[in-house]
């Protein structure tokens, strides 16, 4: 019977991966990595990402969880990064390997549309040039807070810090933290050790007005394979 026009049919390679997910399971952490792996491989190297479903409420400000930290395997790749800062400021974030340095003419540059970079950071410094541009960068993530360390008078290091894989988080409005823990081209062990500590960091900044149960439920995945459940 011919597929109606408009619907979608996974790929033969997702299908195979996806039977071998028993749905009714909470896999450990190696089991779920195992089955991952298991998988044809595709023509490029697969992220590896780690979905987690919080018990917080959105709508309160202290129990929004939001934050950055670097993981003991890194994450495959080396991500563009840009730097608000001026003066010795600036040279520091140059010689630690940003891509584009720069104040005013740095956030003109970013209104008249330029985006071709992953991370922003700025010297607190440079903030009267960077608050002109919430309605670009806040709504795809790359505003810089000082709560994920991307707002820091020590330029130079965050700079190398987020170029070598320091992850940001947020939860969304339901309360899920999607991160990215590495590519699927890493060895399990090391996939491992990330997964746990991305867990481990999660619950350890858990907002103190939360009640009931933090962390709900945890799925991993590959960029073009199926969830699987952990056993948290």
């Amino acid at each position: 019977m011919p597929r109606r026009k408009g619907t979608y049919r996974p790929s033969r390679r997702y299908r195979e991966l996806a039977a071998k997910v028993d749905r009714t399971k909470a896999y450990s952490v190696d089991e779920a990595l195992t089955v991952l792996k298991s998988g044809k491989k595709c023509k490029f190297d697969e992220s590896v990402e780690l979905v987690m479903k919080l018990g917080v409420d959105n709508k309160q400000a202290d129990q929004v969880v939001r934050g950055s930290v670097s993981l003991p395997k890194g994450i495959g790749g080396t991500r563009r990064v840009i730097c608000f800062a001026e003066g010795q400021a600036a040279e520091e974030a140059r010689k630690a390997g940003a891509i584009e340095v720069g104040g005013e003419e740095l956030a003109k540059k970013i209104q008249d549309g330029w985006l071709d970079f992953d991370v922003a950071i700025a010297h607190p410094a440079t903030m009267r040039y960077v608050g002109r541009l919430g309605k670009v960068l806040g709504p795809k993530g790359l505003m810089p807070t000082p709560k994920t360390g991307t707002v820091s008078p020590e330029v130079g290091n965050a700079v190398r810090e987020f170029q070598a894989g320091k992850v940001e988080y947020r939860n969304d409005t339901f309360g899920n933290v999607h991160v990215r823990v590495g590519k699927l081209s890493f060895a399990r062990d090391d996939l491992a050790t990330n997964v746990r500590a991305m867990l481990d960091h999660i619950l350890a900044v858990r907002p103190a007005s939360v009640k009931g149960v933090y962390l709900q439920k945890a799925y991993l995945s590959s960029t073009m394979g199926p969830g699987l459940r952990l056993a948290i």
